[in-house]
């Protein structure tokens, strides 16, 4: 009897049995099943787990490595709980969560040129999870670029600017807070990776910047289970969805759940060194003037190559970059 009430008077908690999962040991533990995955990740957001048992779910994961399974799982917990209106819309998914350390955020300059050719282009991201990189939010006030705070100014945006960048913390606060657990954790945890892959408009056409290579093709494949039309994956400038020009780009790709690979070449046979002016200063002078710096057009227009092939592959990786060369000329200087 007494055995009894001790098991009624502490019931086992409805998150434990997916911590349970992950951490019974070599032999005992799994992956979580997809279901399972959106279960207990919807608990998350839904404030049903403990701190505690957050951590834990998290960090277990980040020592197992996710599975395509559960990335989909979350991405579709993340959906369930923060849906979008569903008139609103986006050609173009660009997600943005790493920061730039090395070089400036040269990618900003790529969307602002798709949006000038008439791509509608939802940004998503978080910023100051870790220390001394430059994120897109930053950038984008000291640009005096407006930031969303909700879907209405995403509207707004997208139909005045064509693009429109929303912080993750007004998508959904209980993500950006489990992404800043970084620094009490000591390891990102893999919402820094499936956030990448939410895709708030549903748009029709996603990109993803990767800094580990491994999780290219993790993201291809999750692409594909979420039924994702089109999906492109880089390893980007850190981590960013920005190309490196120094270096030759390997580019994944999942269309209507059929994969594919392809490299573009490098365009400047030797590495350009850590930039020394990493202003916003100096992109706003670059976008207005004609400075010269090589490595910032190079990257601007290959990016904007990999995007618009992306967007229409029927467009050859040539085709692609004169067409982004032109966007380069072309553009309204007067926009900064």
């Amino acid at each position: 009897m007494t055995d009894t009430n001790i098991q009624q008077d502490n019931p086992e908690h409805p998150f434990a049995q997916f911590v349970r999962i992950l951490g019974k040991g070599k032999k005992g533990s799994r992956s979580l099943t997809e279901e399972e995955a959106f279960t207990a990740m919807r608990m998350i957001l839904s404030d049903e787990a403990e701190d505690l048992q957050i951590g834990a779910f998290l960090m277990l994961l980040r020592v197992k490595e996710e599975s395509k399974e559960e990335i989909c799982g979350f991405v579709k917990a993340a959906k369930h709980c923060n849906a979008a209106p569903v008139t609103l819309t986006a050609d173009l998914d660009w997600s943005s969560y790493a920061g730039k350390r090395r070089h400036l955020p040269w990618y900003l300059f790529s969307i602002f040129l798709l949006a000038q050719a008439g791509y509608r282009v939802f940004i998503h991201g978080a910023s100051g999870h870790t220390a001394n990189r430059l994120y897109t939010e930053n950038i984008l006030t000291e640009l005096g670029l407006p930031l969303a705070s909700n879907w209405d100014d995403v509207d707004t945006q997208l139909t005045t600017n064509n693009f429109s960048y929303m912080p993750l913390r007004n998508i959904n606060p209980k993500l950006a807070d489990m992404i800043n657990m970084r620094n009490i954790l000591g390891l990102r945890s893999p919402v820094h990776s499936f956030a990448r892959l939410i895709n708030p408009l549903n748009a029709s056409t996603i990109l993803q910047g990767i800094f580990h290579p491994p999780y290219s093709t993790l993201h291809q494949e999750a692409g594909a289970l979420l039924n994702y039309e089109t999906l492109g994956v880089i390893k980007g400038e850190g981590g960013e969805i920005e190309c490196n020009p120094d270096n030759a780009l390997n580019a994944k790709y999942s269309i209507k759940g059929e994969f594919s690979e392809e490299t573009w070449p490098a365009i400047f046979p030797r590495r350009h060194v850590k930039a020394e002016n990493m202003t916003v200063d100096y992109m706003r002078s670059f976008w207005k003037t004609d400075i010269e710096d090589e490595y910032a057009k190079a990257a601007i227009t290959s990016t904007t190559a990999f995007a618009l092939r992306s967007l229409n592959m029927s467009l050859d990786q040539s085709t692609a970059l004169t067409k982004a060369e032109e966007l380069w000329e072309g553009r309204n200087r007067d926009f900064l």
